[in-house]
């Protein structure tokens, strides 16, 4: 009987031995596995996107800064011609003031125009405004004049000191 016992134990245990074995053959992941990869992408997106999107918002900025400098370059066509600056549309070649500035099929800034009496002869004041989630965007408003003078105000007109955008 002890050896029917003793053989029937080792038959159960060697059946238990091959099943653990068998069990560590078995290809897959474990749920710790699993959640520190879900640990590890969750630390890399939240290092990652705050740069994405400041990235995004300077391409965006250089989209701004072209169509802005574009209409200086238009006003300054105008004033050779007729020795005055304007701010009719049609005269400067837009359709419309404020201008949407397109970048990759949408509008982030818009572009305006308007007569700076404060100088002789009257000048000008080109304004590239943020629009939608770009107004995120710590240049805000770009502005050139018609002496070229480049500088960023924010939406109030209070010029930025501490932005370096241009």
């Amino acid at each position: 009987m002890q050896r029917e016992d003793a053989a029937m134990i080792k038959a159960t245990f060697s059946c238990q031995v091959g099943r653990v074995s068998r069990r560590k053959h078995v290809r897959g992941f474990t749920l710790i596995e699993l959640m520190i990869v879900v640990a590890v992408i969750g630390i890399l997106s939240a290092i990652a996107y705050p740069s994405y999107k400041s990235y995004i918002l300077k391409s965006r900025r250089a989209d701004a800064k072209n169509a802005l400098l574009d209409l200086a370059a238009r006003e300054e066509r105008v004033y050779s011609n007729t020795n005055q600056y304007t701010n009719d549309a049609a005269t400067l070649g837009y359709s419309v003031l404020p201008f949407p500035v397109n970048s990759s099929g949408s509008s982030y800034y818009t572009l305006s125009v308007a007569l700076d009496t404060s100088v002789t002869p009257t000048g000008y004041i080109a304004k590239a405004t943020p629009t939608g989630s770009q107004t995120a965007d710590t240049c805000l408003v770009f502005q050139v004049n018609q002496a070229g003078t480049q500088s960023n105000v924010d939406l109030a007109g209070i010029a930025l000191t501490s932005a370096n955008c241009w």
